[in-house]
């Protein structure tokens, strides 16, 4: 028995309206080159007659119980038994026609990936909704190429053809529409060759309900792609929560400062420090958080923090909590000293709560990475 080379696969959920004319257009494609190849159906599930029509045209269908975009294509890929795995909507939108030519641009490039683009196509008249042509796949496209170096059109291409070794190193685990996501940044990460053609996409036939859902799906895409740099967080972060307390503290020393037309470090100045102090302790520690997911190596201060003995951070969430208590006393002291009447002590209570604030919000955060950490080796 010959080994086929190639396998296509298409995910499949009732798509008897459309599953006929893709696989005979792949074969179309295919057929005259000689190229030794099956056809795979993954289905996810169908009630129609997906499966008979598969089975008709000579598609080996194996079936994926758990739901899903993602876990349908994963079922199919690890079922897959040639060197290269092709994959492609079931919906007829996409130019199938042109499975040869992409599978010959990932082997004359020795590219573990290539992508059709249809971007960089021709996409016919209400073949993609507007918002997601000229705002969703642009956007994430380019964050994607600039977190991970890539130098794409089309992140959220679904017609694709990986070399199946280099699929299985990459570990893909996202069972939804962000499995193109992660796909393609987890290529990139690891350095591996990845390559695109124009291709295009065509309308659907009249009446089909997609299965993305715009808003659901594009915010998937863009946790996952942010999930997978850590790093992005933890830098930020650490240049606001730094820079806002650097300049909190001139101006608790040097008081309002007249530059030019400017008046500075004075209320406002100190509000919005202390806003932007807090804001980036969170976006550090929520990258602390993310680090424990991903094999991305932190900064040394980072690793020192998320590895900090339970004692250290035991003391240092009394210390805040003391410290809150002896601002919190302090103030009513000063308040009753007064006879309860007003303070005028903002100035020094912003540079203070603005201390305290990102103290404790570190604390905080590190109890949460640290609980974290606890609950994952438990469940391991």
């Amino acid at each position: 028995m010959i080994v086929p080379v190639l396998t296509f696969v298409f995910p499949c959920l009732n798509e008897e309206q459309t599953l006929g004319g893709c696989i005979q257009s792949v074969r179309e494609s295919l057929d005259p080159t000689g190229i030794v190849y099956e056809i795979v159906v993954a289905d996810n599930g169908s009630t129609d007659h997906s499966r008979e029509i598969a089975d008709k045209l000579g598609a080996r269908v194996v079936p994926i119980q758990e739901r899903g975009y993602g876990a349908a294509l994963k079922g199919g890929i690890e079922a897959a038994v040639g060197e290269f795995v092709m994959f492609a909507d079931s919906d007829s939108t996409y130019q199938y026609e042109d499975a040869d030519r992409l599978f010959q641009e990932a082997v004359k490039h020795d590219a573990g990936m290539a992508i059709a683009s249809r971007i960089n196509g021709t996409i016919q008249p209400g073949a993609m909704p507007t918002l997601h042509r000229y705002l969703g796949t642009p956007v994430l496209t380019a964050l994607i190429n600039f977190l991970f170096g890539g130098r794409l059109t089309d992140c959220n291409s679904g017609f694709r053809c990986v070399r199946k070794v280099d699929y299985l190193k990459w570990d893909v685990r996202s069972d939804g529409m962000e499995f193109a996501s992660e796909l393609l940044i987890k290529a990139l990460k690891a350095g591996t060759k990845t390559v695109e053609i124009r291709s295009g996409l065509r309308r659907g036939p009249p009446g089909r309900v997609a299965h993305l859902r715009t808003w659901r799906d594009g915010m998937r895409h863009l946790l996952f792609i942010l999930s997978e740099k850590p790093s992005l967080f933890e830098k930020v972060g650490l240049v606001l929560a730094g820079l806002s307390t650097l300049l909190q503290l001139t101006a608790r020393i040097t008081g309002p400062v007249g530059i030019g037309p400017f008046h500075v470090f004075d209320l406002h100045s100190q509000a919005l420090l202390l806003l932007i102090g807090i804001l980036g302790t969170q976006l550090y520690v929520f990258g602390c958080s993310l680090f424990l997911r991903t094999a991305d190596r932190p900064l040394s201060l980072t690793r020192r923090l998320v590895n900090m003995d339970e004692g250290n951070l035991f003391f240092l969430l009394l210390t805040v909590v003391l410290a809150c208590i002896a601002l919190g006393g302090g103030l009513v002291i000063a308040w009753m000293s007064s006879g309860f009447a007003g303070l005028h002590q903002a100035n020094h209570l912003l540079a203070s709560v603005h201390f305290l604030g990102v103290a404790a919000t570190l604390s905080i955060g590190l109890l949460a990475v640290h609980t974290l950490k606890k609950s994952s080796r438990v469940g391991r």
